[in-house]
């Protein structure tokens, strides 16, 4: 069963208008769909409103040294949002978040509770230590790439491509089908 999550204050926020925004959601512990839901259903009260979010997929667990199926599956989704915060606030609510749903940073690319990654904020590339947009290996990740076309079909990642090309020559590389 899943910790009930111990509230955060954060800032209010006036206005929904913002920028468009993609938050890829994953967890590999506990009662990993209802963590995800009750983490979306979470975003309104922070200022970020919530357009869409799509189905959730099963994948293997992804570490430093590539997939590890020895290691708890994740379910993956992700959810196309609309926020007045700047991405550095957006982040740290999103960080907030995993915290109160248990996430507990001990080891890089470790099994968690909550993990949200912002993929994008509007078309902002940004190069920073603690925040790189858009994500850096969302390109390489089809549990992030499949469940954004379902939602957007003519997606395009900041810099890099239209979602569709890049989960098709994901695809071909892995030898599936997109």
């Amino acid at each position: 069963m899943t910790p009930v999550p111990k509230p955060h204050i954060h800032p209010p926020v006036r206005g929904l208008r913002g920028e468009r925004a993609v938050l890829a959601f994953g967890s590999n512990l506990g009662d990993r769909e209802t963590t995800i839901r009750a983490a979306v259903a979470a975003l309104p009260r922070h200022g970020i409103r919530v357009a869409a979010l799509s189905t959730l997929v099963d994948s293997v667990a992804v570490k430093p040294g590539g997939e590890d199926a020895t290691a708890p599956g994740y379910l993956n989704g992700v959810a196309l949002v609309r926020t007045a915060l700047d991405p550095h606030a957006l982040l740290r609510v999103v960080n907030a978040i995993e915290v109160d749903f248990g996430r507990v940073r001990a080891e890089r690319w470790g099994d968690r509770t909550l993990d949200i990654d912002i993929i994008t904020f509007g078309s902002l590339q940004v190069d920073e230590p603690d925040l790189v947009l858009p994500h850096p290996r969302a390109a390489e990740r089809a549990f992030v790439l499949t469940p954004w076309l379902e939602l957007d079909p003519e997606a395009v990642l900041p810099g890099v491509g239209r979602v569709a090309d890049l989960s098709a020559e994901l695809a071909k590389r892995s030898g599936t089908d997109a």
